[in-house]
């Protein structure tokens, strides 16, 4: 993903902004008897992408990445609404514990910009049905010109949404964020009808760092830059979310990109590795047999 890409890196301030008072709030109303659901994993499994990550012979791209990572950022979807015996066999190749996440078709988000898109919607959810237990959440990516002029829009596609379940919506324009006026409405929207707000960690774009959770979910969107730095500001966020944690956050769902996707295999079992130290967890750390490992930098 080269959204946010920027040609020097090394100058970019990659600090985490602190976390939105309004957040807080969020997580202290939420049910902390729950347990903490932690879902970790790249956005493609195509071994053109990952190069470097299969062992050689491997038959099956989807098979082996499903017993490396516990999910996929079903980024497929954004480009075509798959058949329902698509994701039967998706479904039927993965492990019990595995999870997508797909994203919603471009003809909604981009072409029609969700003016009149209630039948493929439909026809997306149905087909995406077909995971069963193994569907996370649904997610809405926005094109960057879609801005707050379309505020009406976005508010009856998000309350028409079937409730109970599961979507995070990206907007990218950057005025949802830093017009504070607009920046509340859009925040509020969100949280009313318990919708995950999407945080996106790239470099360019660092107005997406902005800390504010509209639900229990911390749905996080990582973009390295192929640059050493990027596993310091992994590093950061297992701080960032271990404090969320002990606020009462019980979901997290952190999907690792890189502007050369090859090297998210690596960036994300580094940041799981991180994780279980700091949390207790026992996360599968994905094969880090230095065999199948390039020299990133």
């Amino acid at each position: 993903m080269k959204f946010g890409k920027v040609d020097n890196p090394e100058i970019i301030d990659f600090t985490i902004p602190p976390t939105h008072s309004d957040t807080i709030r969020v997580l202290s109303e939420q049910n902390h008897n729950d347990d903490l659901s932690i879902y970790i994993g790249c956005a493609k499994w195509n071994r053109a992408d990952l190069k470097g990550f299969y062992p050689r012979g491997t038959k099956d791209e989807l098979e082996y990445y499903s017993r490396q990572f516990n999910c996929i950022e079903l980024n497929a979807t954004f480009y075509r609404n798959f058949p329902a015996e698509q994701f039967q066999k998706w479904y039927d190749k993965t492990p019990d514990n595995f999870k997508f996440f797909p994203k919603l078709g471009q003809e909604i988000s981009h072409w029609k910009r969700l003016n009149g898109v209630g039948d493929v919607v439909n026809s997306y959810i149905d087909n995406f049905s077909h995971l069963r237990e193994k569907l996370g959440t649904i997610f809405l990516q926005m094109h960057s010109n879609f801005g707050p002029k379309n505020f009406a829009v976005l508010e009856n596609f998000v309350k028409s949404w079937p409730k109970g379940l599961p979507l995070a919506v990206e907007c990218r324009h950057t005025d949802w964020f830093t017009d504070e006026e607009i920046s509340k409405a859009y925040f509020q929207l969100l949280e009313e009808n318990n919708i995950a707000n999407v945080l996106v960690d790239t470099a360019g774009r660092r107005d997406m760092m902005h800390m504010r959770l509209t639900n229990n979910e911390a749905f996080v969107r990582y973009v390295g830059a192929n640059h050493p730095t990027d596993y310091d500001r992994l590093e950061n966020w297992v701080v960032r979310l271990k404090e969320w944690k002990e606020l009462g956050l019980k979901k997290i769902h952190f999907f690792v990109h890189q502007n050369l996707e090859k090297e998210s295999p690596l960036l994300t079992a580094h940041f799981i590795k991180n994780l279980n130290e700091e949390f207790g967890t026992q996360l599968r750390i994905p094969n880090d047999d230095s065999s199948l490992q390039t020299n990133l930098f």
